[in-house]
This record gives structure tokens, sequence and C-alpha cells, in this order.
């Protein structure tokens, strides 16, 4: 909340979700002393998919992207399912992910995370993915996740990837394509960076001690376009982010810190609220929310944006009183989960 000040209980100036998670611990190790560090996150899972290669150069790099991804699981508990690292079998690499799609869209909850990394191509009217064997398009893996209920996070840094983006964008769910229209058919630099960035405490851009796919994406794609510039090369790759389900996407040098600066058309949401609440490794203090306080969490933090964007419209008093009845939630919320979690002192 960059140029918001208000007066809310006993601090005095309110600036962005890392300052009410500071203040909020603070608070409780201050009136409690030390918290129990327990866990209470959903089971996670996320689904890695590596393209063809095509050279022996790329099949190297998409290893490394492979394995940094895996690291950063292996440190979060996720559940990871790797296509396309082992030796072809008779079933197709894109009927595994077919199949593996169905079955974990058939799942209720637990976040869903789908990462490609890879070629594309685009014949002016279909995007595809390139796998071993027959490629999968934009509208068969759309179909494929049009059951998905679960929170949805889809990741594709291949090249020709931006209409997967309008494809595959719906409510509730993070898009990142890694260029912006099936027209930059170059390969890709977006996965190398994005996959090292994902779990970067450099990446961390508010300080709220993880990184989330926002930032990662962020720091990804300003490492992507600071190599073109170096190297005095035409860019062939611009990447956009889309968690608002409009389908349009946006991006990096949209962003100041982790606020989209321009207005979407219309008054629309813009992109990268949803997106920053999504984080692979997950920070200490929020190991410690429950499922049903993290959503109550999100759903403040999308409240707060959506005021932020009225905020021209309103009367300064109204706005105000608005802010401070919403970060007050925000606070009173990890206030009473922390409280739920002190551990009685030993005598």
């Amino acid at each position: 909340m960059e140029g918001d000040a208000v007066k809310v209980g006993p601090w005095s100036a309110v600036r962005g979700r890392w300052f009410h998670r500071l203040v909020a611990s603070c608070l409780v190790l201050a009136w409690h002393g030390e918290v129990d560090a327990i866990s209470t996150n959903d089971a996670r899972t996320l689904i890695l998919v590596v393209g063809a290669a095509g050279e022996p150069q790329y099949g190297e790099k998409f290893a490394a992207w492979a394995e940094w991804w895996k690291e950063a699981c292996a440190r979060s508990g996720f559940e990871v399912s790797v296509i396309g690292e082992k030796p072809a079998s008779s079933v197709s690499d894109k009927d595994q992910l077919l199949q593996l799609l169905n079955v974990e869209t058939a799942k209720s909850a637990g976040e869903l995370w789908l990462v490609m990394i890879g070629h594309g191509t685009f014949d002016g009217h279909d995007a595809k993915f390139n796998l071993r064997g027959p490629d999968v398009s934009a509208a068969e893996l759309a179909a494929a996740l049009k059951p998905c209920i679960r929170p949805l996070a889809i990741v594709q840094c291949a090249s020709a990837s931006g209409p997967f983006l309008p494809a595959l964008s719906a409510p509730g769910r993070v898009v990142i394509v890694a260029t912006r229209s099936g027209y930059e058919v170059n390969a890709t630099r977006l996965g190398g960076y994005l996959a090292q960035a994902i779990a970067d405490p450099a990446a961390d851009l508010d300080k709220d001690g993880q990184t989330s796919l926002l930032e990662a994406f962020l720091l990804g794609a300003r490492q992507t376009d600071q190599f073109y510039r170096e190297a005095g090369r035409l860019a062939t790759e611009h990447a956009l982010i889309d968690d608002n389900g409009d389908g349009l996407g946006t991006p990096a040098d949209w962003f100041h810190g982790v606020h989209a600066t321009r207005t979407a058309a219309g008054g629309k949401s813009v992109d990268g609220v949803r997106a920053h609440q999504w984080t692979l490794l997950r920070g200490e203090e929020e190991q410690k929310l429950s499922r049903e306080a993290r959503a109550r969490r999100d759903e403040l933090e999308q409240q707060l944006a959506a005021l932020r964007l009225q905020k021209s419209r309103l009367e300064e008093n109204l706005y105000y009183d608005r802010l401070e009845k919403i970060v007050s939630a925000i606070a009173a919320l990890y206030l009473s989960k922390a409280e739920t979690n002190v551990v009685a002192p030993l005598h």
C-alpha cells in the first residue's frame, strides 16, 4: 500500500503485506514468547513437464531447469510428478500428461502447479507444446484442465506459448507464459531464470520471508530482458502473467514492486494479486496458518487490492475507514491464529 498511512491499533503506518505480517508477529512474540512452529499445509502437487529438446544443448538446459524445480519442491514438501525425463515408453508423453491431469483435476483440494519447460510451435491457428511423440495443444490442455476446481497455477515457459494464456485463463488461476504471441518462436530463456528465482530469497521484493510466484515471475522476466539488452540482441520473448481471469496478461514492466502501476481497461482488477499469494517454499509465518486462515487472508488481500483501485473515486475518510477495517482484520487473523499455537511455559 505504498503511499497509504492510517492509524490502526498500536501502529501508525501500514505499508504492504510484509508490514502487517511483521507487526502481528512482533506483537505475538512480545505478549506470549516463543510460538511453536507447526505446519498446517495442505497436500500440494506439482506436475513438471520436460518437453522435447530437439538439440543436445537444449536438453542439458531443460534438465538443469527441471532439477532446480525438483530441489525447490523437495524443500517445500510438494508431491512431484515428472513427465519427459525417463526413456520414452509405449505410452506417449502426451498420454501420460493427460492421464495424470485427469487424476489430479478430480481431486478437490490442495494447490496444483503445472510447469512446462521446452519448445513450442504455432501455425497461425494452433499453439502446441513440443513433447516426445505427439505434441499437446493449448486447446487440448484447456479441455483437460476444465474440470479442475483446485487452486491452479500454470507456468508455460516454451516458445510460442502466448496463445496458451487466453486458452487457460480462468477465475482462480494463475497463468504465466514466456511469449506474448504465438509468433515468438525462438527458444526462450524465461524458464531458466524463473526456475532459479522460485525459491531464491533475493527475489523476495516485499521482504515477507518468502518468494511468491509473482516475485519469481518479475525477477525472471527482468533477467530475461537484461540478457537480450546486454547481448545487444532484439528480444524474441516477452513474458506475461494473468491471474484475474480476463485472459489478457500483464508484462513485468507494468509492475512497481509487487503492484501493477497501470489500471486494467474498464476498471477491471489488475493482475498480480493472486500470483503474489502463491508460494512454492512457504516462510515460517505462512506455515503457521491453517488452510482456512490462509484462504481468509487471501480474500482480505484481494479486497485490499480492489479498494486500492477505488481510491481516486472515494472520499478520503471513507477510503481510510475501509482500509483500516481490512488491515485490522488481516492483523487480527494472524494474532488469533498465533495465539492458538503458543507453547505453555515449562515450570
